[in-house]
């Protein structure tokens, strides 16, 4: 039975995993290969242990809890353990705020999310409103936040600018506007204050490798994401 049951789920792992494959942008299949390997490596710990061999099935337990982002190893000779394997405790996350909106950016999916944060829809998030609705409350946003919401728009509904309120709707691009904050900065890169200027030029490639056209990116978002690498950078010379 235990045998039976060890197959099943490596069947159903591999399966999963192949699915993911076709349709998975390469950080989430990453993501998707590295837990459907945690899933595999428990489960064969579990099938030797269940025979009494122990020798083999923690220490193959303990590697398959580390691909998942577990491990009761966190300090000592060992180290963290998960952290050999690149998880993280906590996704990053980039955020940038304009008058109508608040927008954050995944670093590792590249998914953008955001809500609005003054007028009629006060409080809601973008995923939760359809495109007619996007696009006729767009006229009310100033230009900043229009930009915004077009980078949004592009993501989620690709051919939105052939819907026949795209061009009515749209303003002029948006420009990132005033001087910007150190604060404003950091959560734009998605770092805490006193980051260092290695890891400020770290930020800036990841972010920006996310921001590429092919990858959904926009204009607008990329020269925020200079603009921040730029003000920091600045605060350090000074």
């Amino acid at each position: 039975m235990a045998t039976l049951i060890a197959g099943a789920v490596a069947v159903l792992v591999l399966y999963t995993l192949l699915q993911m494959f076709r349709t998975a942008n390469p950080a989430m299949l990453a993501r998707a290969v590295k837990m459907g390997g945690g899933v595999l490596a428990l489960a064969v710990a579990a099938f030797t242990g269940a025979k009494g061999e122990l020798a083999v099935a923690i220490p193959l337990g303990i590697f398959g809890a580390g691909l998942l982002g577990w491990s009761p190893i966190t300090s000592g000779a060992f180290g963290n353990f998960s952290s050999m394997f690149g998880s993280k405790q906590a996704a990053q996350t980039s955020r940038v705020r304009s008058h109508y909106l608040d927008m954050s950016l995944d670093h590792d999916s590249g998914a953008l999310t955001g809500s609005i944060v003054a007028g009629r829809h006060n409080g809601q998030p973008l995923d939760a409103l359809e495109l007619a609705d996007l696009l006729a409350v767009m006229p009310e946003f100033d230009a900043e936040s229009v930009a915004l919401l077009e980078s949004y728009l592009d993501r989620r509904f690709p051919a939105w600018r052939e819907h026949p309120q795209g061009n009515a709707a749209r303003g002029d691009g948006g420009r990132p506007s005033g001087k910007m904050t150190d604060e404003e900065a950091y959560q734009i890169l998605g770092l805490q204050p006193r980051a260092t200027p290695d890891e400020i030029g770290r930020a800036h490639r990841s972010l920006m490798k996310k921001l590429h056209p092919d990858q959904g990116g926009s204009t607008y978002l990329a020269a925020r994401v200079n603009q921040a690498k730029d003000t920091l950078l600045r605060t350090h010379r000074n």
